[in-house]
């Protein structure tokens, strides 16, 4: 992020809120992070399906990880702030105040969580309309999208949450909001999860087609008719509340913000990689796909013209790259079914037991167990009789069937922890296969990608990225610097702040380093495999 008019102590503050966290960072005028903290958050679910969060208990996560992240440095040469979020839905009534998403009329618990499944009826019928904007999401609405969550809210909350709505946010604007007080929406957010289009705006004929008339009547007031870049200033900057709160100098400047998953592709996507002899090396930017890993795991692809992927969000345009095209590909549980397998196997106590006593995690423990009892094989030959079918929160991508379950093909009467290491490979490649099957559906559709650039949690173990390697075929990069998704945020914040002409120059600053390189024979063995599932 070092330009001519740039100075080292010049800073920008990064905040992500993840699924189960809020982190923040301190980026300096190079794009390194200079600080980092982080807090989790609560999630409620009252019943199965149903996910929420409160944005005081959010909002509170933020102001506590920026205060430690910048309690080293002058606050006076903090330049800007970027938000990123979860897509998840805000509800505030006419003052601004939290309004209950649940029928415990819980007023603090105000939001609908992006993995939130309640309104697959809704999303039925949102698809039956076959209306034009759907075209724009790979042909079928996810129940993960914000309309289909409205018209539950209607249908199911009339009288204690939709009348009395003021505004509904996406989980990012809402943060703007909070600390600019401008209800300015980003264009990221509208774009990908509201059926907003750069060209034309909002599209009267869908609300009034599936029964959310009432928003086009006030002109689209509570959903948003004000509509930022991201990266664009949003008012006059941090409020005097807003600073107070976050331990900054009132006034300083705010980002339009980003999806969480698009703050990680921003950070990673346009890395510098001369030098490894990678085949993205000297082609254009179109050639990679940022896949952001975490609890679920997003494959962003751009592109100069629209294509049109079934099953794959998206065309969208300028929705993470001005300029560009974005198609988003999508595992709904990656890391939290990663979790569930592995905390639900009943040798995990034995596990929990010899990592703490090796005085390492879990996972680098199993991924060394692995290696230990793989013998002469590469360890993916070890799953040859053990198959994982992921599909345990539905199919977001490019199957587009939220019904789907999950499977576990070759199960024995054996629960030790090799078999707990083995399902824990099994789910990885799973995963891996899942991913692969994205790639090649975008890739008949018209894009032409050679390499993959990781981000997120899950791009910190190894075995996750090797294995990506292996099944896709194509080499895996990671970004020297691992907070990607942080980057992204805090280029926001660089932009807002004028030190900067525009997104796309701050983009290549990331160095980008090759981390894994697809074993041929694990290839063969698990193309086979591939095959197998997702072909014949």
């Amino acid at each position: 992020m070092h330009s001519k008019k740039q100075t080292p102590e010049k800073y920008y503050v990064g905040i992500d809120v993840g699924s189960a966290s809020v982190r923040a960072a301190l980026v300096d005028g190079f794009g390194t992070v200079v600080a980092h903290a982080e807090q989790p958050i609560q999630i409620w679910e009252p019943q199965p399906d149903h996910y929420e969060q409160s944005t005081g208990d959010i909002w509170a996560a933020c102001c506590s990880v920026t205060k430690k992240v910048v309690s080293g440095v002058d606050t006076s040469h903090i330049r800007g702030v970027g938000f990123d979020a979860t897509c998840s839905l805000v509800v505030v009534d006419k003052q601004f105040q939290p309004l209950a998403v649940n029928r415990e009329g819980q007023n603090y618990r105000n939001v609908i969580m992006w993995m939130d499944h309640r309104a697959v009826s809704q999303v039925e019928r949102i698809n039956a309309t076959q209306h034009r904007v759907l075209s724009y999401v790979g042909g079928v609405m996810s129940v993960e999208m914000q309309p289909p969550k409205l018209l539950w809210i209607k249908e199911n909350l009339r009288e204690s949450c939709w009348e009395k709505a003021g505004h509904f946010f996406d989980l990012p604007d809402f943060l703007s909001w909070k600390a600019t007080g401008v209800t300015a929406r980003s264009l990221c957010t509208v774009v990908c999860k509201w059926t907003y289009t750069s060209d034309r705006g909002w599209d009267d004929s869908f609300w009034k087609m599936i029964g959310l008339e009432d928003l086009v009547e006030d002109k689209y007031e509570k959903i948003g008719n004000h509509v930022l870049s991201p990266g664009e200033s949003v008012g006059k900057g941090l409020t005097p509340e807003a600073a107070k709160d976050l331990s900054l100098p009132e006034g300083i400047a705010v980002a339009a913000s980003l999806i969480d998953a698009h703050a990680g592709g921003l950070g990673v996507i346009g890395a510098d990689v001369k030098g490894h002899n990678l085949p993205c090396e000297n082609q254009p930017i179109t050639s990679r796909v940022a896949m952001i890993c975490g609890t679920s795991s997003c494959h962003m692809g751009i592109s100069e013209a629209p294509i049109f992927v079934p099953g794959v969000w998206g065309p969208y345009f300028s929705a993470m790259v001005p300029g560009l095209w974005l198609n988003e590909g999508g595992q709904s549980a990656t890391g939290k079914l990663i979790d569930h397998v592995v905390r639900g196997h009943v040798a995990f106590p034995e596990l929990q037991a010899k990592a703490a006593a090796s005085a390492q995690s879990i996972y680098t423990y199993l991924n060394s167990h692995l290696d230990l009892i793989k013998k002469s094989l590469p360890v993916g030959f070890l799953t040859v009789d053990l198959h994982v079918w992921p599909d345990f929160h539905g199919n977001r991508s490019p199957l587009t069937d939220l019904t789907l379950k999950g499977m576990v093909v070759g199960l024995t009467l054996s629960q030790g922890l090799d078999e707990l290491a083995l399902i824990y490979l099994a789910t990885i490649q799973a995963i891996a296969l899942g991913t692969r099957h994205i790639l090649e559906t975008m890739q008949a559709a018209g894009h032409h990608i050679n390499t993959l650039f990781l981000c997120g949690g899950l791009s910190k173990n190894p075995l996750f990225v090797q294995m990506h390697a292996d099944i896709t075929g194509k080499p895996v990069v990671l970004s020297k610097e691992v907070e990607s998704v942080l980057v992204g945020a805090a280029i926001l914040g660089a932009c807002a702040s004028g030190d900067f002409a525009s997104i796309q120059t701050l983009i290549h600053v990331e160095k980008s380093v090759p981390s894994a390189q697809p074993d041929k024979s694990q290839h063969r063995f698990l193309s086979t495999l591939f095959l197998t599932l997702y072909v014949i």
